[in-house]
């Protein structure tokens, strides 16, 4: 653009260039800086986690459209059920709130909870913050295997890594923690608690996936699940046997005694038909969760875990009535490990 200055610049013709050479530094592209709500980058996403969106769907009930890296820079939501007087944008005087994380089973998703439950009208939770986040359809809260070359998808780091730090930073979550689940979810709130020592005070499982090495029956079940929408199935752990030492360390049986210090409360139904059922229900599933409940309570038992609390209920299959229940039967342990006075 400068081709037709002449190479002897007077006074008058340099002090044109300069100003114009600081017009075009300060009109020129910036590296990009934080996105707004609703505005993704189009470059290539930035390490970590980034909200990208946000949209109030109810009454205390706020969405956040995150991008991760650990998910290969996939962007899924996380939905808030937010404390009274929850304000994450006062930076002055922000509060940050007890959290509970409620983890969605297989075939849901982070609208479950509010919609299959009474959650957002639950009392006892105006004063804590309820994060539901995302987790796949199929996706076992865990960092996939994918034959030995990790990557997308990595829900255990998107989970426990940027989702928490990001909601710590910037949404008002504090780090006084305890996470419940049901069925996949029920496995990624034991597991969480255990092998992430210290992050959460307190882990309720609502008829989880609580030891699926138990024997064939239950390795053959999951991985069917895994095989789920056509996905390779040894994507997510590898093979039971050649990869023995994934599955063990994604097993929550084979992790008991790092539970041994925290609340853990295990309920479970037999799967033939129960009082929240219609007539003749019966769930192969749920028996199936049941005996590994049961012998995941034995083992923690057996390392010495005091803070155990069970409730297998008897007849009852794999629904939401159920699980309803058992998170209101579950909540004065959970509310009791974040002091919360309920």
């Amino acid at each position: 653009m400068f081709a037709n200055v002449p190479h002897v610049l007077t006074p008058l013709r340099a002090r044109l260039l300069l100003v114009l050479a600081v017009l075009l530094a300060v009109l020129a592209p910036t590296a990009p800086g934080a996105v707004a709500a609703g505005k993704p980058e189009t470059g290539a996403a930035r390490p970590g986690a980034e909200v990208v969106a946000v949209t109030r769907v109810a009454d205390r009930q706020v969405d956040l459209s995150v991008r991760s890296t650990a998910l290969g820079g996939r962007t899924v939501d996380v939905r808030l059920l937010t404390p009274d007087g929850w304000n994450p944008y006062d930076r002055r005087h922000r509060r940050h709130w007890p959290t509970l994380w409620l983890l969605h089973g297989c075939c849901g998703d982070y609208t479950s909870w509010t919609s299959m439950t009474d959650v957002a009208q639950t009392d006892s939770l105006r004063d804590v913050l309820v994060v539901m986040p995302e987790a796949g359809w199929n996706g076992w809260y865990s960092d996939w295997w994918n034959h030995g070359q990790g990557g997308d998808p990595a829900w255990e780091t998107f989970h426990t890594k940027e989702l928490r730090h990001l909601l710590e930073r910037d949404w008002g979550a504090g780090s006084n923690r305890v996470v419940a689940g049901l069925s996949m979810g029920g496995q990624g709130a034991l597991l969480y608690a255990a092998r992430h020592p210290g992050m959460f005070k307190a882990t309720a499982a609502f008829s989880g996936s609580a030891h699926p090495l138990l024997n064939e029956e239950s390795i053959d079940r999951i991985m069917g699940f895994f095989a789920g929408q056509g996905n390779d199935p040894l994507r997510v752990w590898g093979d039971p046997v050649a990869q023995r030492r994934i599955w063990q360390a994604h097993d929550p049986f084979h992790l008991a005694a790092r539970l041994r210090s925290i609340p853990v409360y295990l309920s479970c139904g037999d799967g033939t038909t129960g009082p929240l059922d219609p007539p003749g229900a019966t769930s192969a599933l749920e028996a199936d969760f049941n005996r590994q409940n049961q012998a995941l309570a034995a083992e923690l038992k057996r390392v010495g875990a005091r803070h155990v609390t069970t409730h297998f209920y008897g007849p009852g299959t794999h629904g939401w009535a159920y699980w309803e229940r058992e998170l209101h039967a579950s909540l004065p342990m959970l509310l009791g490990a974040l002091k919360t006075g309920a």
